[in-house]
């Protein structure tokens, strides 16, 4: 992402590259229309981690915070890479489902709304 910088030739080191996650890749995480979590959570994951481990050892647990977290229909959730949609192969790594440094992965449950339908 370009910086516009205040002072002319500034240059600094980029301290969030890859190499800095000890063979982690940073995979932001969110859930569309549940703004109780006010912005994607950041997860450093093993880019060889399986999608289904993904799922039910990462964001299983950090959505079950949310009353509606227990609740999840996960045959019907629908997921996104940035704002594509994709079907995820719950088998391969997260770097095979696309899913590299710094890439943006969303949840979408259309029969979930937040809380009482307040999208939080």
């Amino acid at each position: 992402m370009p910086v516009i910088a205040l002072a002319p030739g500034y240059t600094g080191e980029v301290r969030d590259r890859v190499e800095n996650f000890g063979g982690n890749q940073l995979v932001y995480f969110g859930w569309d229309q549940h703004r109780l979590f006010c912005s994607p959570f950041t997860l450093p994951l093993p880019p060889d981690m399986p999608f289904s481990v993904l799922v039910d050892n990462v964001i299983v647990p950090l959505l079950g915070a949310h009353p509606e977290g227990v609740v999840i229909d996960w045959t019907s959730v629908q997921w996104l890479r940035g704002n594509t949609p994709f079907t995820p192969d719950a088998q391969a790594s997260l770097i095979d489902n696309g899913l590299g440094h710094k890439s943006l992965l969303r949840l979408r449950t259309p029969e979930l709304r937040g809380i009482a339908g307040s999208c939080n």
